[in-house]
């Protein structure tokens, strides 16, 4: 089907470019962000490293998604997404999320304990909340893709 060739062929320029956009933030923007709202408020200072691990592993996560979609992308080109082969990277984007929401879920439960205003820890309640309809949503979608996968390997032991 040529929506579908044009579909997967956007999707991975676009994938590429999100992943050098990841990098470039991994690697210089957020660290460089949190090291000068460090050096403008001291009180801030002994928060830097653990906010930038933070924020690298967060990125770290979201790679791991892209090459996971990446994967299950050729997959879909060799006509093979209904094999076994892709339950294993769809596992990898469930564990990537479900990660992001253990730091992010963590970091919640640190700012809101810590506030004295309610903005950061309700923006910090808005990301848990859709990082866990996208994970829920994600083991959905595992479950479908395994049920289909069944369904085509009775199908070709039929034929």
């Amino acid at each position: 089907m040529v929506t579908e060739k044009w579909a997967v062929a956007a999707l991975r320029f676009f994938l590429v470019v999100l992943f050098g956009v990841l990098v470039v933030f991994q690697t210089l923007s957020l660290p460089g962000s949190i090291a000068y709202h460090a050096q403008q408020n001291p009180h801030d200072a002994p928060l830097r490293w653990p906010l930038t691990a933070i924020a690298v592993f967060l990125v770290l996560c979201v790679q791991v998604v892209v090459v996971a979609t990446w994967k299950l992308l050729t997959l879909v080109k060799k006509d093979r997404i209904f094999t076994t082969a892709s339950l294993k990277w769809v596992d990898a984007i469930v564990w990537a999320i479900a990660a992001a929401w253990l730091v992010v879920a963590g970091l919640l439960l640190f700012v809101g304990f810590n506030a004295d205003d309610p903005g950061m820890p309700m923006l910090l309640f808005l990301v848990t909340v859709a990082i866990t309809v996208l994970g829920l949503l994600m083991v959905v979608m595992r479950t479908l893709l395994r049920q289909a996968t069944t369904l085509r390997s009775d199908l070709e032991a039929v034929i």
